[in-house]
């Protein structure tokens, strides 16, 4: 899916659709976003030596995996963030790089979704993250 297909599924515009593109693997999403160094979550963190933020680390993860919910959503309905747990940074993500999500879900209840994922960097791990989604709307 490329960002047209992924504003389909996804509320997110402008500035928070993080991904470049996702695509199901099996029963798993694997995305990708280049970080340009433009982006408004770099303008003050940190001047002069840009990191992205954690919390839009853990967003891209989430937006990726929400691909893997396309096929139970009706139209309408809203993936929504319920809960991050065990959430482990390992190496800061600057301008230039490109970041490579692999998610998949791990459980199920509808309307509950829970999901694992980790974003990868030149084959290093950035960020790990286990979290939970409800879908709203219906």
């Amino acid at each position: 899916m490329d960002r047209e297909q992924l504003m389909q599924l996804l509320p997110h515009r402008d500035n928070m659709l993080l991904l470049d593109s996702v695509e199901k693997e099996g029963e798993e999403a694997v995305g990708k976003y280049h970080v340009r160094g433009d982006e408004f979550f770099l303008k003050g963190h940190f001047p002069g030596k840009p990191v992205v933020p954690g919390v839009i680390l853990c967003e891209i993860l989430a937006q990726s995996a929400c691909v893997l919910l396309s096929d139970t959503m009706k139209e309408g309905t809203i993936p929504m963030y319920a809960g991050l747990d065990k959430v482990r940074f390992r190496a800061p993500v600057i301008p230039g790089d490109t970041i490579e999500t692999r998610c998949t879900i791990t459980r199920a209840k509808h309307p509950f979704y829970f999901a694992e994922g980790k974003a990868v960097v030149g084959g290093k791990v950035c960020v790990t993250a286990e979290f939970s989604f409800v879908i709203t709307g219906e």
